[in-house]
């Protein structure tokens, strides 16, 4: 099994769209990429962690590969609007990769680029691709949150 860790808004429509992707074995919601130590949500949401809300996902190789799940992420957010997704706005809700091997490293980079160069958006690229750091688990209350309430809770925040 591997990780992979991504960034791209709330993560509870994030981590909903990698748990339908086959070869996903879990996920997990919480935060990463600050410096504050053991946040809660409360915490995240102030906006002075440093955290982005994050997935981590454990897949396995064999079934979808990094570059597929780089495909999901891409697919479910606007990778072009700064420390913002929809009404949700902050650094916590920016767009980041977060690698755990130098292959994922340069498949984020060569992903970014080409998509990029696709012309598909207009804007620039805003995702930032750094190196996982500390995960902290989010509270029990916000794993598979649309999945325990139902597709209704989907625009309340």
């Amino acid at each position: 099994m591997e990780k992979g860790t991504f960034a791209a808004g709330c993560f509870w429509g994030v981590e909903e769209a990698f748990r339908q992707v086959k070869g996903v074995v879990s996920t997990a919601v919480g935060y990463t990429g600050g410096s504050f130590k053991d946040p809660t949500y409360k915490d995240v949401c102030s906006g002075k962690t440093g955290h982005a809300e994050t997935v981590e996902i454990e897949y396995d190789p064999s079934r979808v590969s990094y570059e597929e799940l780089l495909s999901v992420f891409w697919e479910n957010h606007d990778p072009t609007t700064l420390n913002r997704q929809g009404p949700d706005i902050g650094t916590q809700y920016r767009s980041a990769i977060f690698f755990h091997t130098p292959e994922q490293k340069a498949a984020a980079i060569a992903s970014k680029e080409n998509l990029q160069k696709s012309g598909r958006y207009k804007n620039p690229i805003s995702t930032e691709i750094t190196p996982a750091s500390q995960f902290y688990r989010a509270e029990d209350d916000h794993q598979q949150y649309f999945e325990k309430r139902g597709s209704a809770h989907r625009t309340q925040r």
